[in-house]
């Protein structure tokens, strides 16, 4: 490891997420907590990073992998307090669900299963979900009850809905990506109106949700989306599918300059910077080859939440992220709003060692 002052790094850290990371600070700022999922690499224990693990042993995991991160990194990164099991609310459909897809478990990830055959199969879907009871439909028998009693016993609400799959993602996997695509280039009337029902559905589930937290007006902004496979699609095909889909849906949580209005994709997709440019969107998070000087081209407002490869950090490549990080550093410098990050997801693999490198380049090289 070489010389780092942690006690400054982090101080310095603090004054450079100002502003979305645009105050003008010595030092460029970090993005990178880590995950739950590195816990088995790191303490070399054995699990499955993207299932379940029973409570106690994720505190233990947790507690013990803090305890190596406060002297590797000098912070203690994950979270060791977490209500107990019985304090979970039951489940609340989700919006692949509405469409008449199913989440399954596949390789010990989830995936949203297909469920929607060809532009018959959906406009039969549609004309479903435009008649749904949607709060009827997501919330189960027992959800008074059981939010009744988990208020009055932890103090806690159901969860708002202000991030979610992104449009292009759903449909593809609603349709399979293939058929999908075919769909878009055959059926323009159909594919807008699939667009517009998509939007309603995701105001009317995140104002439902709202209302069931019991939100004051000033908590009900800010929306974030999720959509790798944006990339799949033209800018003419995205244009008239998933970009209506974020104005709508901008518009109704997050019509200030200060809303959160935020999208991660982590694959190839400046393509579209020109049109989500047109959302004046302050957050991002794209693919790794996605740079900071494209994407700040067409997003002057935008916090750039990194450019770093995730396989870089994931297999702790020594010279890629050294490389990667320098770089990152300079554009930060040079256009502001940087926040170092990954491109992506941190996954099982990425080390303390790793973000501790990442911490020596941001303080050695200081504007």
């Amino acid at each position: 490891m070489g010389e780092l002052n942690l006690e400054k790094f982090w101080q310095d850290d603090a004054i450079a997420h100002k502003d979305n990371c645009f105050f003008k600070a010595d030092q460029v700022a970090l993005g990178i907590r880590m995950s739950d999922e590195c816990v088995f690499s790191e303490l070399g224990e054995q699990g499955n990073p993207w299932g379940h693990t029973p409570l106690a042993r994720r505190i233990e995991l947790n507690k013990r992998y803090n305890d190596k991160a406060e002297k590797i990194v000098g912070k203690r990164l994950l979270r060791e307090e977490f209500l107990p099991e019985d304090a979970a609310l039951p489940y609340v459909k989700r919006i692949g669900e509405v469409f008449g897809g199913e989440y399954i478990m596949h390789n010990e990830t989830e995936w949203l299963k297909e469920s929607i055959e060809d532009a018959e199969a959906l406009e039969k879907v549609l004309d479903r979900v435009e008649k749904m009871d949607l709060r009827e439909f997501m919330l189960p028998a027992n959800w008074e009850q059981e939010k009744k009693r988990v208020y009055e016993t932890y103090g806690v609400r159901p969860s708002p809905v202000h991030h979610i799959r992104g449009p292009v993602t759903l449909a593809c996997s609603l349709m399979g990506t293939t058929e999908f695509l075919y769909f878009m280039l055959d059926e323009d009337e159909l594919a807008e109106r699939f667009s517009n029902t998509i939007a309603d559905v995701i105001i009317k589930m995140a104002d439902i949700m709202d209302d069931e937290a019991e939100l004051p007006e000033d908590k009900r902004h800010g929306f974030s989306f999720a959509d790798d496979n944006c990339c799949l699609l033209s800018p003419q095909l995205y244009e008239k599918f998933g970009y209506p889909v974020l104005k709508k849906v901008f518009e109704h949580f997050s019509p200030n300059p200060e809303d959160k209005r935020y999208q991660h994709s982590d694959s190839a997709m400046g393509h579209l910077l020109p049109i989500l440019g047109r959302l004046d969107l302050n957050g991002v998070n794209f693919g790794p080859t996605v740079l900071v000087p494209e994407i700040r081209k067409h997003l002057p407002h935008a916090r750039i939440d990194g450019c770093i490869a995730p396989f870089s950090f994931m297999r702790n490549d020594r010279e890629a992220l050294i490389q990667e990080t320098l770089r990152d550093i300079k554009d930060g410098f040079e256009y502001g709003g940087v926040n170092i990050s990954t491109a992506g997801s941190i996954n099982d693999g990425s080390s303390l060692e790793s973000m501790r490198l990442i911490m020596e380049l941001i303080q050695q090289n200081r504007r």
